[in-house]
């Protein structure tokens, strides 16, 4: 699970550019998501769905969103942002940022600009039993399209 303090400079950023009118879906949420609980927190209407409710991320799609922002699974990389591009909604999508020597992000974005919203810091995410991994070996960064409004933004958790 994705901490607060990794997800307030993201959302903070988004409602600065983009406001509180606008439908977001958080695919890989539960309620207790710290996603969820901020965007509504600000006013934001949020769908949440969840494969563990019968939501798959690959087969469900919610009949009204103007936004896409999660922390997916790590695995299946490529086909979460293949669908993802699919929607051709704005996103922002927390990836490891080792997927940059992947070759299937060059692919995925060679035409479409790829956005990205960096930490200066790692991301020390909550494990399922609720302790914060603090041995976490990689960092990490909001894979975007279409969602910010500029190329590259660097955050220190504190804006």
């Amino acid at each position: 699970m994705t901490p607060m303090y990794a997800v307030k400079p993201l959302v903070d950023y988004f409602i600065k550019i983009h406001g509180t009118n606008k439908v977001v879906w958080c695919p890989f949420d539960k309620e207790t998501s710290n996603f969820v609980i901020y965007l509504s927190r600000l006013g934001v209407k949020v769908i949440r769905s969840h494969i563990d409710e019968g939501k798959d991320f690959y087969e469900y799609q919610p009949e009204n969103f103007d936004f896409i922002i999660s922390n997916p699974p790590f695995t299946n990389k490529r086909k979460i942002f293949e669908r993802a591009l699919t929607f051709n909604k704005p996103f922002a999508l927390l990836m490891s940022n080792t997927w940059l020597n992947d070759s299937a992000p060059k692919v995925l974005f060679f035409k479409k600009d790829l956005q990205l919203f960096m930490f200066k810091d790692r991301v020390n995410y909550i494990k399922s039993d609720g302790t914060v991994d603090t041995k976490t070996t990689f960092s990490s960064s909001f894979y975007c399209w279409n969602f910010l409004d500029k190329q590259i933004v660097m955050s220190d958790f504190k804006l």
